[in-house]
């Protein structure tokens, strides 16, 4: 049988909180280390709005990245024609391409998708 305690439900209320309060401190602090440490980064909110409001996602991190349609072709072995077409929607790319793409962008693939 298990040990039992009763508290009034102010008290639980309290310490629920308290608790909540505390994985938000924890994931602040996490959040934090990964930008320190290189494996986050902080997308300014223009670049976020572009891909909120429909943009390619793919063209937008190229332009945060400052690479032209070609630079990132070549960075990523893959031809300029397809970034363009991915960047207008005529094609989605494969997920071969999409992980080319992602490794030459910094991103992950789940970023451009």
């Amino acid at each position: 049988m298990s040990d039992m305690v009763t508290i009034p439900r102010d008290e639980y209320e309290r310490l629920r909180e308290a608790a909540e309060d505390l994985e938000d401190i924890l994931a602040y602090d996490r959040a934090k280390a990964d930008l320190a440490a290189g494996r986050d980064e902080l997308v300014p909110a223009e670049f976020a709005d572009r891909i909120i409001d429909g943009e390619s996602p793919v063209r937008v991190y190229r332009d945060l990245r400052g690479l032209t349609q070609a630079a990132l072709a070549e960075k990523a072995g893959i031809n300029r024609v397809i970034v363009a077409e991915m960047e207008t929607g005529r094609k989605q790319g494969s997920a071969q391409t999409l992980k080319k793409i992602a490794d030459a962008l910094g991103v992950t693939v789940d970023d451009l998708i």
